[in-house]
């Protein structure tokens, strides 16, 4: 028997708020993401990690916010919790391989492509991963076609969300590949459940499992922890709010004459007096 699915219990409060989500992971890890290519050395690792760990958050809580509003009329649902805790080492993993690539090789080429589709197949994954943590007394069918799409929003989202933080171009353009982000995993996330038919068995008793409710509380505690952490680093650093490089001191090496920034030679062009013309009288011919 073919089960009533219903991905929207709660009206629009819940892809509302797992959109919320999902932006507010993109935006911290995109900004970190830019702030990696910004500093050299040690922290840039640092920075990209952070990274990952906020998108990798996001991705993971918007998925499980959206499913809260999932139910089958005909059957009750259960989660379990290796498969579920699973899936968010994969989104961590795999976006972090994505943005560890970016972040050194630069949002361009054959560097941008990989590191998009590493991202979003990690995205994919998460999705797919956690979805098989899904117990109930039934089956769990996919479209094929629109399984392959969901992927395909993905990855091109993703490519698109780190090329826009490899600008380093300042904050508006992370507010736009934050949402960009965000419609990418709410995208695919919602596609993927289109894809979705359940087939209900019809047999009496609950499946084995944690219920919803009871993998609520413990599901957001840490992935948001760690989002209120890339906040509260984004907020005391100004250098990733500007998404401006601070300007390179220059250092003085003997018999090598100081940097003139451009704009002092311009201006110092301008102050110089004119060479004299050919021809023209000068005191000495007078």
């Amino acid at each position: 028997m073919q089960g009533t699915v219903d991905g929207f219990s709660y009206g629009l409060v819940t892809p509302l708020v797992a959109f919320v989500m999902a932006c507010l992971g993109g935006a911290l890890g995109l900004r970190c993401t830019t702030r990696a290519q910004l500093v050299g050395g040690s922290w840039r690792p640092g920075w990209l990690a952070l990274g990952s760990l906020a998108i990798g958050s996001g991705v993971w809580t918007m998925h499980f916010i959206g499913m809260m509003g999932f139910t089958v009329h005909e059957a009750p649902i259960h989660y379990d919790k290796p498969f579920t805790y699973a899936s968010l080492g994969v989104a961590i993993l795999m976006v972090g391989v994505g943005i560890f690539i970016v972040g050194y090789r630069g949002a361009s080429g054959t560097a941008l492509f990989t590191g998009g589709t590493v991202t979003g197949l990690g995205i994919a994954s998460m999705h797919y991963l956690g979805m098989a943590g899904l117990e109930l007394d039934g089956k769990l069918e996919y479209n094929t076609v629109t399984v392959a799409a969901s992927v395909l929003i993905a990855m091109v989202a993703a490519t698109a969300a780190l090329w826009a933080a490899g600008q380093v171009r300042g904050l508006l353009w992370s507010v736009g590949a934050s949402l960009v982000m965000g419609l990418a995993v709410s995208g695919m996330h919602y596609t993927g459940m289109a894809a979705l038919k359940v087939h209900v068995h019809g047999t009496a008793g609950p499946a084995a499992g944690d219920a919803p409710a009871a993998l609520l509380a413990p599901m957001l505690v840490g992935p948001l922890a760690l989002l209120c952490l890339a906040g509260v680093v984004v907020l005391f650093d100004p250098l990733m709010i500007m998404g401006r490089p601070a300007p390179p001191r220059p250092e003085p090496k003997p018999g090598v004459p100081a940097h003139v920034p451009h704009r002092t030679r311009r201006i110092a062009l301008r102050t110089r007096r004119p060479p004299a013309r050919s021809g023209s009288r000068t005191p000495q011919n007078r």
